[in-house]
């Protein structure tokens, strides 16, 4: 029991050193800012997916503010699974997600590489409510290699609504934040793996406008202090359909 506590202990001073290492590397970059809204009096619901409805986005690197590709997202799909097709112009075809139901997310391509969740998580807040949180742990699968699993936790808290301007326009918006404080990675060779994210999603679109998140890990004789970067990229609304 003692072994356990602590390691369990070792962890959490692990993490908030992280957080704090990640804290004072970020602060200086630029950050999206939009005016605080109220809560509204009956939260928005989000626009019900159809065959046909698009997002196209510009990816940014946070670090330098580079355009480093564009990405065009179509529902091609609505049933038991909403698919979601995807392209880039850098890359051409990129893998689908798939969500099942709406709003909760199956196959997730955002990070490399891709996931294939063993219960579906939410993509955004169950309640679209300021100071909502919730956790949720389940394992995923890399495609392709259906032999293994990972453990996967994941943080989702309702921050604030807030009116966001982006190329597409203008949106009201609720602002959270998905945190994935400690999982397994597909990589041997990564001993310990964080990711946050900031997302600033707008019901009226079914769809983020801003996007914004970025990684770390660390590997045999690595410090946090060294700690490797995954890609550090926002991804902002140019228009939708």
């Amino acid at each position: 029991m003692t072994s356990i506590f602590q390691a369990s202990y070792l962890h959490r001073i692990l993490l908030l050193i992280l957080t704090g290492l990640l804290g004072a590397c970020i602060s200086s970059q630029p950050y999206p800012s939009g005016s605080v809204l109220p809560q509204p009096e009956v939260p928005p619901k989000v626009r019900p997916p159809q065959v046909g409805q698009q997002w196209v986005y510009n990816v940014r690197n946070v670090f330098n503010q580079s355009l480093i590709d564009v990405v065009t997202e179509t529902i091609v799909s609505v049933g038991k699974e909403v698919r979601i097709q995807r392209s880039s112009v850098k890359a051409g075809p990129l893998p689908d997600e798939i969500q099942s139901p709406w709003g909760f997310v199956v196959q997730d391509p955002h990070w490399s590489p891709p996931q294939v969740f063993q219960q579906a998580l939410p993509l955004w807040p169950e309640q679209l409510l300021p100071k909502w949180s919730g956790f949720y742990r389940t394992r995923y699968q890399v495609p392709g290699y259906p032999d293994s699993s990972y453990y996967w936790g994941l943080n989702v808290t309702a921050l604030q609504w807030e009116r966001i301007t982006v190329p597409a326009g203008q949106f009201s918006t609720i602002h959270y934040q998905n945190e994935a404080p400690y999982f397994e990675s597909n990589d041997l060779f990564r001993l310990a793996n964080y990711r946050q994210e900031d997302v600033w999603l707008a019901p009226e679109i079914g769809r983020w406008a801003i996007r914004r998140g970025y990684g770390r890990y660390l590997a045999n004789g690595v410090f946090w202090a060294n700690a490797y970067w995954e890609d550090y990229l926002q991804w902002e609304l140019i228009s939708w359909k």
